[in-house]
């Protein structure tokens, strides 16, 4: 996992994590939930599934409904 590092031009803090630990989790896992997503990276569960719907929305991964809880899968 990638750690936190400071922008020296705008002195924010830059992703902690990378959408490749993201893409990683999910194809180790798949189909995974997004809380063993987030187990898996080190994040919390919220986190994990801001970052995974962005990672769906630019067709990265796929997402399925399974009860109250949504399975994430690699794009085949």
């Amino acid at each position: 996992m990638t750690n936190p590092e400071r922008d020296p031009e705008s002195g924010k803090l830059t992703e902690r994590y990378s959408d490749e630990d993201f893409l990683e989790a999910v194809a180790e896992l798949e189909p995974a939930s997004t809380r063993e997503i987030a187990e898996a990276v080190g994040c919390s569960r919220r986190n994990a599934d801001v970052r995974l719907r962005k990672l769906e929305e630019a067709g990265e991964i796929r997402k399925k409904k399974v009860g109250n809880s949504l399975t994430w899968f690699s794009v085949e």
